[in-house]
């Protein structure tokens, strides 16, 4: 424990809190257009009207509301593709601190929209503001994991989705017509993710660069030992983290194309791996449950938002649970758990759903079963799906592997954006069969594939890939990960 603790720096936890508060940006603005968006909607209408003397057709409205609320998604999709770019280009940090930009002007744009009367700028703006989610949320865990040390680095990861989980419940409560949800201040609510963008500006210049990319890709060592004698504040463990780190750059290849990566036999496991988990996380029903539970709860209580705070609530208290697992039971032993239930989870809400009319007394039951799907969500494959594919390559591979985590999460959210009110309409209470299967499919392929990384250095994960190459191997948890 003691070993733990003297990890624990200021410079350490300045930098991770720092970097955090742009996942906290983005799940405010993830959450704070639930409440509110019957208000938002009457302003496209009013404007609409204004314009062409008439109201919007109700199914144009709807149809534009949708769009708007997925249009961020969507960008974030594209955003997506500048991650390697920026990351090896300008550093970790540095591009964190470029990307904050396109926050801040998202903002600023959602804001004026009531004052320009114009729908077509809040669209543009949460298409800025997506191009910052697309890039920030890849940027962050790779920036976290590279100065995080060893026995600490799932876990503080972990608190990009710890911050994530809390902007959504801070943009819900904003959201609620007793706070900022009204007609008169909710372009105001959509400006206040401006206060943690502008902290970050403030904090994080005075943070390091990642030690890994001074040295391994810029090839700067005193830099890179000053940086990480910050962060560790003990010149042993920097000496002893200088040499796995040149270890790991003599292992290294430089310059990997896009098309290498996804070409290289090394790679090819970790890449199925990152595909399956992340698709099993984002299309196993958590985003149909955060992006329409006000509307699911209304049609069977009076307090609907209030029940969607509890979505919340419930969202967070998991994140900090897995926090504090995430070094003791593992990635693996999470992923597993949290797969699983979620299957059972939508088994049991087919059940409820579909006897519901039957038994009305049974939506208090359908309403712990939500709260138990988003637990088992966020105890393993909501936040280890953003961060395992930094442990699972080497530091040349690392950039790209999160930007196709970045594309797989945010397109996965985009699809199941437009696609589940159809699929619910369509199948009814048996759409959530379907988010079974894919949380069967994603836990049978973790539990046959994928090694545990907990207390592993990078090059010592890498190492398994590189001498696999098809061929099976065990790893030292004693689990057979390649069959």
């Amino acid at each position: 424990m003691a070993s733990k603790e003297s990890h624990l720096t200021a410079t350490l936890l300045t930098s991770i809190l720092a970097a955090v508060l742009g996942s906290l940006q983005i799940g405010y603005h993830t959450g704070n257009v639930n409440a509110p968006a019957k208000i938002i909607e009457q302003f496209f209408n009013n404007t609409w009207r204004a314009r062409h003397n008439q109201s919007m057709p109700d199914h144009s409205l709807t149809l534009l509301w949708s769009f708007s609320v997925s249009v961020k998604d969507f960008g974030a999709l594209l955003g997506s593709l500048g991650v390697k770019c920026l990351a090896d280009s300008y550093g970790r940090r540095n591009s964190i601190l470029i990307v904050n930009c396109l926050s801040v002007v998202g903002a600023c744009l959602m804001f004026a929209s009531k004052a320009s009367e114009s729908f077509e700028v809040l669209i543009v703006g949460r298409l800025v503001f997506g191009l910052f989610c697309g890039l920030v949320m890849s940027l962050n865990p790779l920036y976290i994991q590279e100065v995080s040390p060893t026995d600490l680095r799932g876990a503080f990861a972990t608190l990009n989705q710890v911050s994530f989980a809390s902007g959504i419940l801070v943009g819900m409560v904003a959201g609620l017509e007793t706070a900022l949800g009204t007609e008169h201040y909710w372009a105001m609510m959509l400006s206040l993710s401006l206060i943690p963008a502008l902290i970050q500006y403030l904090v994080l210049p005075l943070c390091p660069e990642s030690p890994r990319y001074l040295l391994i890709n810029r090839g700067k060592e005193k830099e890179a030992e000053a940086a990480l004698l910050r962060l560790r504040g003990n010149p042993d463990k920097v000496f002893t983290e200088l040499e796995e780190m040149k270890e790991e750059a003599a292992h290294t290849h430089t310059g990997v194309t896009i098309h290498e990566f996804f070409k290289r036999r090394s790679y090819r496991q970790p890449i199925i791996l990152v595909l399956i988990i992340n698709l099993g996380s984002q299309l196993s029903g958590f985003n149909a449950i955060i992006n329409y539970s006000t509307r699911m709860f209304q049609a069977r209580f009076d307090e609907a938002k209030y029940l969607t705070l509890g979505v919340g609530a419930v969202n967070v208290t998991f994140t900090l649970v897995a926090f504090f697992l995430m070094e003791r039971a593992g990635r693996r032993r999470l992923l597993l758990t949290g797969f699983i239930s979620i299957a059972v989870c939508n088994l049991l809400m087919t059940i409820v759903d579909s006897v519901l009319h039957l038994v009305p007394e049974l939506r208090s039951l359908q309403v712990l079963v939500v709260f138990c799907l988003i637990s088992a969500y966020e105890l393993g494959p909501g936040p280890i799906s953003w961060f395992i594919a930094a442990e699972l390559f080497d530091q040349s591979g690392r950039p790209i592997a999160m930007a196709f985590t970045s594309m797989l999460n945010w397109g996965g959210k985009f699809v199941l954006a437009l696609l589940f009110p159809p699929l619910l309409k369509a199948c009814g209470a048996f759409v959530y069969l379907l988010f079974m299967t894919v949380a069967l499919l994603a836990f049978t392929f973790t539990w046959i594939r994928l090694p545990e990384t907990k207390g592993r250095t990078f090059d010592d994960i890498a190492e398994e890939f590189r001498g696999a190459e098809g061929i099976p191997l065990h790893n030292k948890t004693g689990f057979n990960t390649f069959t």
